[in-house]
């Protein structure tokens, strides 16, 4: 099982992800593995021709929007909010700063992912183990560790 090369989220979208496709993905600060994921769940009972899966999952990741995302929502907490300043802090409630934006920033100024496409999500779901249990990648994400 091979990752693909690192591809940086500042140049997302990505057009050599499928449209549809299951997998696994790791997430990278420089050498630091962050997260490991997967998605594609029940692409076998995928019918239609919309995107799905893999593609859909890092879209989102790539959005730095935390509603709906955990592992936006880990960025944010762990990585942008402890580097806020205090005179940040009226800013967000002024409205002048806000915490999704700040978390794509982020996500694209200093994050890279990479994968590995599979044929199911079972085969996904347990690659996805083996990356968080640190035995596919020699060590275990920082963010969601198993």
């Amino acid at each position: 099982m091979e990752f693909s090369k690192r591809y940086k989220f500042s140049e997302w979208p990505n057009s050599d992800i499928p449209k549809i496709s299951a997998g696994i993905y790791a997430i990278w600060k420089s050498d630091e593995l962050l997260y490991c994921g997967m998605s594609g769940r029940q692409i076998e009972n995928h019918k239609s021709d919309r995107k799905f899966g893999l593609i859909t999952r890092l879209n989102s990741h790539a959005s730095g929007r935390l509603s709906g995302d955990q592992f936006c929502v880990y960025v944010a907490n762990r990585l942008v909010i402890p580097s806020l300043r205090a005179d940040d802090l009226p800013k967000f409630a002024s409205g002048e700063l806000k915490l999704d934006t700040m978390t794509k920033r982020y996500i694209h100024e200093h994050l890279d992912y990479q994968y590995i496409l599979v044929n199911s999500s079972s085969e996904a779901y347990k690659a996805e183990v083996n990356a968080r249990n640190g035995s596919l990648l020699g060590k275990k994400p920082l963010l969601n560790p198993l």
